[in-house]
């Protein structure tokens, strides 16, 4: 893939982070996604590359736009798999809370797992632990072994998990081995990318989340390198019918990092629109300007950039036709 393409898709996450911003903290989740996907879309089509949406916003049938399928971009350029959570973390902005953002992997064509829209158990590490921990252990023995390798107290480790019911296993074993825990309430990529940035203080993320949140996941972690594994959790026929038709011929087979985003290159950018672990929110200035905090990655160089950007919205014409708070519809 070409480099530029680096510094052109994250002008696609800026832009779907602003739109969605003005929903933050109105409880209005659904209007959030949707002013999120429609600057999304709006904006790939000034990306130079031939785009197909591998995971978007559904079926052709359930998704308006940033579809499964769906044709993206210039249409010249590389031909590449497109990943896209517009507004991952849709609950987070409308509650107003951390770690909502909008987010983008590319990666070239065929590469990036068709992942369902179901749940996948998840283990992800940052750089120290990769290639030491396996899923297939028990809990207590992953944090055992994490301990060992980072040369910590099992009592020293941070584990990150969604705070959700079915976890309810997970969280009794690290509370009597005595691990602290973190929760999250929603922003399963956020959380999943954590443990590979030092200032987040996290040493590991389990639990179950989507699986589409997963392949995205592991685009960011190839770039840092750090690890994911997963492993799909189909919860009945229809499902892993599903699993089959999208060429998952075994369902359940434990998933690595090739077989989330291939051996090749790919790219990862994402734009706060709240502040979370490792990226600011969205932030409205005076004189019609707002300010992002963005961050891009490619795993061929392992290059990481940070870029905050002050945006003059007069200037942003499909700003303009998106449906905003206080505007009628």
């Amino acid at each position: 893939m070409e480099r530029e393409l680096a510094l052109e898709i994250v002008r696609v996450t800026e832009l779907a982070a602003l739109a969605a911003a003005p929903w933050m903290g109105r409880g209005d989740k659904h209007h959030a996604d949707e002013a999120a996907t429609n600057a999304m879309r709006g904006m790939l089509d000034s990306v130079s590359m031939r785009g197909t949406v591998v995971i978007g916003e559904g079926e052709m049938d359930e998704a308006p736009m940033l579809y499964i399928g769906e044709e993206v971009g210039s249409l010249q350029g590389p031909e590449v798999d497109v990943a896209v959570d517009p507004l991952e973390g849709t609950e987070l902005v409308a509650r107003g809370l951390n770690n909502a953002m909008a987010v983008i992997a590319v990666a070239p064509k065929g590469k990036l797992l068709h992942a369902p829209d179901m749940y996948m158990e998840k283990l992800a590490v940052g750089p120290a632990l990769a290639g030491k921990l396996s899923i297939e252990d028990p809990i207590r023995t992953t944090v055992e072994k994490a301990a060992l390798v980072l040369n910590k107290k099992v009592t020293d480790l941070t584990v990150m998990l969604l705070d959700r019911k079915r976890h309810a296993d997970i969280i009794r074993t690290l509370r009597e081995v005595g691990t602290r825990i973190k929760f999250l309430s929603d922003g399963d990529v956020a959380g999943a990318i954590a443990p590979a940035f030092p200032e987040a203080g996290i040493d590991l993320y389990v639990g179950s989340g989507g699986a589409p949140e997963g392949v995205l996941a592991a685009a960011a972690l190839k770039c840092l390198g750090g690890e994911i594994q997963g492993r799909l959790m189909p919860e009945n026929e229809d499902q892993e019918k599903r699993c089959i038709a999208m060429g998952l011929t075994n369902p359940r087979k434990l998933l690595r990092m090739d077989d989330m985003v291939g051996d090749a290159d790919v790219i990862f950018a994402a734009t706060g629109v709240t502040p979370g672990e490792f990226l600011g929110g969205v932030t409205m200035l005076p004189g019609q300007r707002a300010e992002t905090h963005s961050i891009i990655m490619r795993a061929k160089t392992r290059t990481i950039r940070y870029i905050k950007s002050q945006h003059y919205l007069p200037n942003k014409p499909l700003l303009g036709q998106l449906y905003q708070p206080g505007t009628k519809p």
